[in-house]
């Protein structure tokens, strides 16, 4: 078999490859690399192309992600059955494996369709994935959106931080379709009944109204037969 460049140079000075921004590799390949990359590298496969993220701003990343968090932690301590995730890696087939900023999914005991790896990652498209975007916005906009869409991710969140705006798509078959907000102007999950959100509140940070607008949420009849579908009294 002939050898590659990279097998020459693992050959020749024993040493595992860096992961280099815009290369192409499998998701076998990318976990061995990542794997011997300093601790605080992040890196992500996205379509079998790897994406390695710039420094990241209060701002524009990592406050509305801090609020996206809070948002989706309330609502998974009032679900039971319910798993989250901050940047957790998420294998999705052979070519890809990002680290969505936050996901939201049904635990496998629960009826859910992700499962927990031997070696304690995420494998399957969560129900539910969030991204906030700025400088990654061609990024989450576009390869991302479609590798979502392929694993079977039912709602993607894209928090367009510079825009001031909050694209929410729902599957509809085949495709990724707008969310529509509903007659009192809130933006409410399809999988996840009770997950309410006042998007301008979240825009602005404006936490107290996003927080109260989801207990409206968390309040209604949907959620508690919800609750009561993801855990079964014992027969």
């Amino acid at each position: 078999m002939q050898q590659t460049q990279t097998d020459i140079a693992e050959t020749t000075n024993g040493t595992i490859p860096s992961l280099v921004h815009g290369e192409r590799m499998t998701r076998a390949e990318f976990e061995r690399r990542y794997h011997a990359m300093p601790p605080h590298i992040k890196a992500e496969l996205i379509e079998g192309v790897v994406s390695m993220p710039s420094p990241v701003r209060y701002e524009q990343h990592s406050g509305p992600h801090w609020d996206v968090i809070t948002w989706l932690g309330n609502y998974r301590a009032f679900t039971p059955g319910l798993g989250g995730a901050a940047e957790g890696t998420v294998r999705l087939g052979d070519s890809s494996e990002p680290q969505p900023d936050a996901a939201l999914f049904i635990l496998p005991g629960h009826g859910g369709r992700v499962r927990i790896s031997v070696d304690d990652y995420l494998e399957n498209g969560p129900e539910l994935v969030a991204e906030v975007a700025a400088s990654s916005i061609p990024l989450d906009t576009g390869l991302k959106l479609q590798m979502y869409l392929r694993y079977d991710v039912q709602e993607y969140i894209i928090c367009r931080v510079p825009d001031h705006e909050i694209d929410w798509f729902v599957r509809r078959d085949s495709q990724f379709v707008q969310l529509a907000p509903d007659q009192d102007g809130r933006l409410c999950s399809e999988v996840f009944p009770g997950l309410w959100l006042d998007a301008d509140a979240l825009i602005r940070g404006d936490m107290a109204q996003v927080l109260s607008v989801l207990q409206l949420g968390l309040a209604t009849a949907e959620h508690a037969a919800f609750v009561s579908r993801l855990n079964p009294p014992a027969s």
